[in-house]
């Protein structure tokens, strides 16, 4: 029988509606699954949604949807219960959940008080959800996500838990003992304490308890060598200290589309790795192979 996915299809005013019909017309997702999907009628059907590509439950606003593709009071609202109401049948019928992208500034303009997915998923769930990218066998995961450098909050123990999590996580994929490379903060790793103090007060603590715990796990790493070795298969995956650590040298590496999925929860749960791209929306000029990928990645795992 086919995996059951529950699928949310993010900002009405983004590209979530197109790249999700796109992906549901796609014939690997159609041998790999049978869909439910959460969203916004009218915005499905202005980008060629029908019936035969699965079940709808509609999340409608009284108010009109805005004309223009920008962030919104409007698209946060719905965006937002779409996502309660996925999360809210992944855990009662344990089925992997894909959410197509959502606007932080529109769940902002409503008031939701949640910076994205990741923060909620924690929250719902009551789970340590750990933020992951996958591209063939490229993977990496933050210990910080949305957060400003000059705030970051960084400690051992976050370090820790997230390398475990990274960990188990890897070995889920099928890989039996992972090797996990630590990338530094600062350049040159810090330089033993020369621009940054980062690495010797929290990274190289963390490792050490780590490896005496079994964990195998290497660094800190500058980042620049950190992906170099990746990409020579010397680990099976970088644990990135902030976001763009971690985005930029995946999506510059990356040959096969990304697939951002949230490790640690009860269920499985995947995303495209882009966002509503307002800029394009409602063109019909949006590539879905990511969430082609982020839907088959659920399907498989289920």
């Amino acid at each position: 029988m086919k995996s059951l996915v529950v699928i949310t299809t993010g900002d009405p005013l983004g590209i979530g509606p197109e790249i999700t019909v796109k992906a549901l017309k796609n014939s690997r997702v159609r041998r790999a699954c049978r869909v439910v999907v959460i969203g916004e009628p009218r915005a499905l059907k202005q980008v060629g949604w029908t019936d035969d590509l699965g079940s709808l439950l509609a999340v409608e606003s009284t108010c009109k949807l805005p004309a223009a593709h920008a962030p919104s009071q409007v698209g946060g609202d719905i965006s937002f219960c779409a996502v309660q109401l996925g999360i809210k049948l992944a855990l009662q019928k344990n089925i992997p959940l894909v959410t197509a992208p959502i606007s932080k500034q529109s769940w902002h303009l409503a008031a939701v008080p949640f910076t994205g997915h990741t923060e909620l998923l924690r929250q719902r769930t009551g789970s340590d959800g750990l933020m992951m990218f996958v591209s063939g066998n490229l993977r990496c995961a933050l210990v910080t996500e949305h957060f400003a450098l000059s705030h970051l909050p960084l400690t051992q123990q976050r370090v820790e838990k997230s390398a475990l999590l990274f960990s188990r996580a890897l070995k889920k994929l099928g890989i039996k003992n992972p090797k996990i490379g630590l990338c530094a903060v600062n350049p040159h790793a810090g330089d033993n304490g020369q621009f940054g103090t980062e690495e010797n007060k929290i990274l190289l603590p963390a490792l050490k308890n780590l490896q005496r715990n079994g964990v195998r796990i290497g660094g800190p790493l500058p980042s620049d060598a950190a992906w170099l070795a990746h990409l020579k298969g010397q680990y099976d995956g970088l644990l990135c200290t902030y976001h763009d650590q971690a985005l930029l040298g995946l999506k510059l590496a990356a040959k096969k589309p990304i697939v951002h999925l949230t490790a640690g929860l009860p269920f499985i749960r995947t995303s495209p790795a882009h966002g509503t791209a307002f800029d394009i929306a409602g063109q019909q000029k949006a590539d879905p192979q990511s969430m082609v990928s982020a839907i088959l990645f659920a399907a498989r795992k289920n």
